[in-house]
């Protein structure tokens, strides 16, 4: 529940399967974060400070190559 998905009013078309697996990709790269801190954490530092989420996002891409 790190994205409250149960609130979430997204209900047309095939909107609702996009923004999930956008959910689950957005939660993959702040679990794959060896940085200390809880993931809800990670998601408002991120929203905070853009070389932080710059950080994340470098930090996944070299992961998966």
């Amino acid at each position: 529940m790190t994205f409250d998905e149960d609130a979430s009013r997204i209900r047309a078309g095939n909107a609702a399967e996009v923004f999930s697996a956008a959910r689950k990709l957005a939660l993959n790269v702040l679990k794959c974060d060896q940085s200390k801190g809880s993931i809800r954490t990670k998601r408002l530092r991120a929203s905070w400070d853009n070389s932080f989420m710059e950080q994340l996002l470098t930090n996944f891409k070299n992961r998966m190559n």
